[in-house]
């Protein structure tokens, strides 16, 4: 089975989020087993700032689970050869340049130098109640919760650019994850799977997220600060 088949297929998955600012290559190894053991189905590694190389990091992580480790980069600095993958974002909600196609066109030889197969996504920033890591330092405006029409034409114009996932963003830490009626208004105009993350704290959200129709939920921030929230996750994502 290749990466992206992962993505599209029909049961509900939950992915990891790893900011390697925030964990060292030995808790991150810790991390991923456990997420793995309790039935997680990606680890996702990337932050806004990384100031050291993840080589370590990455490889840690292989080492101790065996579901697939794919990069989320904020930066052409946070690239692995070791990685399975990269989810190759373009930030389809903003004007900048460089987030749409400007640090692609620095990444992309070392990309297939490292021989990562690429998923491209389509990142959607959508105002998570405060201003986000994200939105600060990539220059550009959330989209307003009420614009509902404008982040459904703009999922849409993601996928007629051939881009093959959409991530619905609130941004980590957000005080609100992005709404159920957003995501069900997303996942009725596109064809192509629904991520979403941002602000995710508890099951109960977990369970929302999912009935709205996103097919995969990414957690950061709620696991880094209590690890013991992977089981019940986990546990949540069983009980769909």
């Amino acid at each position: 089975m290749n990466l992206y088949s992962k993505f599209t297929s029909k049961n509900k998955k939950l992915a990891l989020l790893i900011d390697p600012d925030k964990t060292s290559a030995v808790d991150a190894g810790k991390i991923a087993k456990k997420a793995s053991e309790n039935g997680f189905h990606f680890i996702f590694v990337g932050g806004s700032i990384v100031t050291e190389p993840i080589d370590e990091l990455v490889k840690n992580i292989k080492l101790s689970c065996n579901i697939p480790v794919i990069l989320f980069p904020g930066s052409p600095l946070q690239l692995s050869p070791k990685a399975d993958g990269l989810l190759l974002l373009s930030l389809i909600s903003g004007r900048n340049p460089e987030y749409l196609i400007g640090h692609h066109v620095n990444a992309a030889p070392i990309i297939k130098k490292y021989k990562l197969v690429t998923i491209p996504t389509g990142y959607i920033l959508i105002n998570g109640g405060k201003v986000s890591s994200t939105e600060y330092m990539s220059n550009t405006k959330a989209i307003p919760v009420s614009k509902i029409d404008i982040i459904k034409s703009t999922a849409l114009a993601g996928e007629m650019l051939g881009l093959k996932l959409i991530y619905l963003e609130a941004g980590s830490g957000a005080n609100n994850s992005v709404s159920e009626e957003i995501i069900k208004e997303v996942k009725k105009t596109v064809s192509i799977p629904v991520i979403v993350g941002g602000g995710i704290c508890n099951t109960k959200q977990l369970t929302a997220i999912f009935n709205a129709g996103a097919d995969v939920v990414v957690i950061g921030t709620a696991i880094e600060n209590d690890k013991t929230l992977i089981k019940k996750f986990a546990k949540a994502l069983k009980a769909e």
